[in-house]
């Protein structure tokens, strides 16, 4: 079955409010086998809610909408619902009811403008919310020959999902005999290449409708490739994405580091665990984040004994040489990196940050330099990289990790 989710709200296409509840809804339906083939998002517009309602009945076999259900005047789905579909709206007596006693409970005087609340197209069925004053509306609609099943919700979070789980879900499982599909995702995240040279690499895996699909994501230098497969269970879906990801696994080698919610500190952690080692490190040029991002890994104190961040090389340069001594010279990273191990009792110390280059282009390429010691040696990397202001903190403090990763493995 196809679904579209359509989120209503001024607030929403202005940017006052995020959109949380379409993503939860599209994992919700993809546990339950349905793909989303659109997410809209529209304002509080009587003829933009007919519009969008009205194209989707003609592509999708499920709606969800969220949003306008309200008591207030900018609250339009239930007459959306109702000129979309040719209905009037019709006052239900128990629907009133249901509301003035949810205002009794509270022990407030409900206001006459919550009798709208208690109005559903005609043909329509209510969805129970049981601690909201906004029914859902549910209604089947017949348009060009499709058959649409529209499942209207509150955008309160809490009441949405305490609907979903309570009505419209168990109501899409009937649909499908009460056996439906499922769809699962295995993610392998990837780091060291960009997504046209992996996608190279994988053409034939990649192409659009071939089994199981195969997505490309790239955010701040990690490329994810999610491969999808439906099936009756869970298991089944396994069997059709292992070959493809075995397929991955062979033609991208050492690019992989992790799957799932995986990223580059957890692999370097997990390696770390496998090893029985534990790390200390120094960085600038990286806002901090090598540090702080192995800090959050779960468990990681066994294996990470901190981080030292600075603004700036020379700052960095500074302190470490106030540890190793006058006789040291300049910038003789990994003699440094060697003190700063022992005096921090770990097995391995990572040094890493820019040198300066006098380049005052922020788009300019840059050079990460990354030090090691640990195990009785000690290496040291350029790593020649380029991005975004926005994001070049980020890409330095990856590569770092994933020179580290490639070393210990």
């Amino acid at each position: 079955m196809r679904a579209e989710i359509i989120a209503i709200g001024d607030e929403l296409i202005c940017g006052q409010r995020l959109d949380t509840n379409t993503p939860w809804l599209s994992q919700q339906m993809a546990d339950l086998g349905i793909i989303c083939v659109q997410h809209t998002t529209i304002g509080d517009d009587l003829a933009v809610n007919v519009r969008a309602l009205r194209d989707a009945f003609d592509r999708a076999d499920v709606i969800v909408t969220t949003g306008g259900l309200g008591p207030t005047q900018d609250d339009l789905t239930r007459e959306a619902l109702a000129e979309a579909t040719g209905a009037l709206l019709e006052h239900i007596e128990e629907l009133e009811t249901h509301i003035r006693h949810l205002f009794e409970r509270r022990g407030r005087k409900m206001p006459d403008r919550n009798l709208v609340q208690a109005m559903l197209p005609a043909g329509s069925q209510a969805i129970p919310n049981p601690n909201g004053t906004a029914p859902g509306v549910q209604v089947v609609v017949k348009q060009n020959d499709n058959k649409c099943h529209v499942f209207a919700l509150p955008g309160v979070p809490s009441e949405m999902k305490e609907m979903w789980h309570g009505t419209v879900a168990p109501a899409i499982t009937a649909m499908s005999d009460g056996q439906p599909k499922v769809v699962v995702h295995r993610t392998l995240r990837c780091f060291g290449a960009g997504e046209s040279a992996i996608e190279e690499r994988l053409f034939d895996l990649t192409r659009r409708g071939r089994e199981p699909v195969v997505g490309i994501t790239a955010s701040s230098g990690t490329i994810s490739l999610r491969v999808t497969a439906a099936g009756s269970d869970a298991t089944a879906c396994h069997a059709v994405i292992k070959p493809t990801a075995d397929a991955i696994y062979q033609r991208l080698g050492d690019l992989v580091f992790g799957e799932d919610d995986d990223m580059l500190q957890h692999a370097v952690a997990k390696q770390l665990h496998d090893r029985g080692q534990s790390l200390v490190t120094a960085e600038w040029g990286t806002d901090g984040l090598i540090s702080r991002w192995l800090a959050s890994v779960p468990n990681v104190s066994s294996v990470f004994r901190g981080g030292l961040s600075f603004s700036n090389a020379e700052s960095a340069f500074r302190w470490l040489q106030s540890r190793v001594g006058a006789t040291v010279c300049d910038r003789d990273l990994p003699k440094m990196a060697e003190v700063l191990r022992l005096q921090r009792g770990a097995d391995w110390a990572l040094i890493a940050g820019d040198l300066p280059s006098g380049e005052e282009d922020p788009l300019a390429p840059r050079t990460l330099h990354v030090v090691f010691a640990g195990d009785g040696i000690d290496k040291q990397f350029e790593r020649p990289y380029s991005a975004h202001p926005a994001i070049v903190a980020d890409i330095a403090a990856k590569h770092a990790l994933n020179t580290l990763r490639l070393e210990l493995a």
